[in-house]
């Protein structure tokens, strides 16, 4: 097995240099590398490594793994691999763990792939230990946001222990970001090297995609079948879509993408947004929230009474529902607000940030490090401590003005300044879309992914 390694690595790198001088490499002569790419449910193979898989496959034989909800046929068709449907459950269940475990160790004997590389907290617990057992040379475990960090008891025990048992049996393991490589660290998951890809994040972001000129044609397009605005040159997109949306230049519009839970921090958002509405004739904007995502408060989503009534019935706050693409919706917005309890490393910051919107987020894992304070967006305190465990003022706080929390406290003041301080708004808004295009292109998250794997 180790001379069969040493062979790997040391010829690994002959298609790396001709691709890097431009030349066309012809694979037909050569058998690829079996790479399995696991993840518990088909939704993700689909969203989180989108692209990623076929520009993989130029260099690999892919094989996606995953639970099929719908859509695995549609991920094999569009990114050219084989895929595998597997019986995966995200919620802990000992009798179907044990049976998709058995599943999946029988299929890493059968396919001998040369790598399996997990994401997912479920899919890459059974696979990684599958994968261990079945002595699969490389095993690699992207580790994304921690879901221990936000329980507490029990729940918060059985959770780590998964993190561990994973991490004990991946040979690679590889930190979505700098706060979750952190967090591994400080809550004692695992004692082995730690590797952040690239600059974090599993997959990048296509910013030709994520373009204000891209969004700004597709609605031309729709504006000739609609005519809602007159011809016009330049056409105009994001007056098209603030025209569509009933938004006029007098109206200062923050976007929050997310599900209906508290762990979005939507309790703090509608206590500050209600705050904001009170005190209108005082800015000389009117701001307005624009929330994309399910109207329909999550089951267990713990929305307070208060929050649920303002949200509902607000003026000043308007549904877009679900949309796959998000696109023209930032494109209509002054700037993105994101006051998360957890995450792992976000997409929903870059996406904005490569439409030019300066963010407001939590000082978190992942939005800590995509933006940068007054630079890109500013970085407001965290809700949560490192134990999951709420931070809130106390009844007495003579700090605390009124406000339920820190947090709370400082979104408020946040959003004000987004308002009142337009050439600050502004410049923030000018230095997004770079930086994300520095930090986090697609092209890049993906070879620098590459050359992690020509290195094994």
């Amino acid at each position: 097995m180790n001379n069969c390694m040493m062979w790997c690595s040391n010829n690994l790198f002959a298609p790396t240099s001709m691709i890097l001088h431009g030349q066309s490499v012809n694979h037909s002569h050569m058998k690829k590398k079996k790479l399995i790419r696991v993840t518990t449910a088909d939704i993700s193979l689909d969203s989180l490594l989108r692209g990623q898989l076929k520009y993989l496959n130029q260099y690999y034989e892919v094989v996606g793994v995953a639970k099929d909800t719908g859509v695995l046929d549609e991920v094999a068709a569009r990114e050219g691999i084989r895929v595998i449907d597997a019986p995966l459950e995200r919620p802990i269940s000992i009798g179907k763990d044990i049976k998709a475990l058995w599943f999946l160790w029988r299929l890493f004997r059968r396919e001998k792939p040369w790598c399996v590389h997990a994401n997912t907290p479920k899919g890459s617990l059974l696979a990684m230990v599958a994968a261990w057992v079945a002595r699969v040379p490389n095993r690699i475990y992207t580790v994304t946001g921690l879901r221990y960090q936000a329980t507490t008891g029990m729940l918060r025990t059985i959770l780590k222990t998964m993190e561990r048992v994973t991490c004990c049996c991946a040979n690679r393991v590889i930190p979505e970001g700098e706060g979750v490589k952190r967090a591994l660290r400080e809550d004692r998951i695992t004692g082995k090297q730690l590797q952040v890809v690239h600059h974090g994040n599993i997959n990048g972001k296509n910013t030709s995609y994520l373009s204000r000129e891209v969004t700004s044609e597709l609605l031309r397009a729709e504006n000739k079948e609609t005519r809602l605005m007159e011809d016009a040159t330049p056409f105009d997109g994001r007056r098209y879509m603030r025209q569509k949306l009933g938004y006029t230049d007098h109206d200062f519009v923050f976007i929050l993408i997310a599900r209906m839970v508290r762990d979005k921090g939507i309790n703090e958002l509608a206590e500050v947004m209600s705050r904001l509405v009170r005190h209108s004739a005082d800015l000389p904007r009117q701001p307005k929230l624009l929330i994309v995502g399910e109207k329909e408060v999550q089951s267990g989503g713990n929305i307070t009474p208060e929050a649920q009534r303002f949200l509902s019935d607000s003026a000043a706050v308007f549904y877009a529902g679900l949309q796959k693409d998000v696109r023209s919706y930032l494109l209509a917005a002054d700037a993105l607000v994101f006051p998360s309890y957890r995450e792992g490393f976000p997409n929903v910051p870059m996406e904005a940030g490569a439409m030019e919107l300066p963010c407001i987020v939590t000082n978190i894992n992942g939005c800590n490090e995509i933006i940068i304070d007054g630079e890109n967006g500013v970085i407001i305190p965290a809700p949560v401590d490192r134990h999951g465990h709420l931070i809130q003022f106390a009844s007495d706080d003579p700090q605390a003005d009124g406000f339920s929390s820190p947090m709370a406290k400082a979104l408020y003041q946040s959003m004000c300044n987004f308002i009142k301080n337009a050439d600050n708004t502004n410049r923030m808004a000018a230095n997004s879309r770079r930086l994300i295009q520095e930090r986090y292109e697609q092209r890049d998250v993906w070879e620098a992914l590459r050359q992690m794997y020509a290195g094994l």
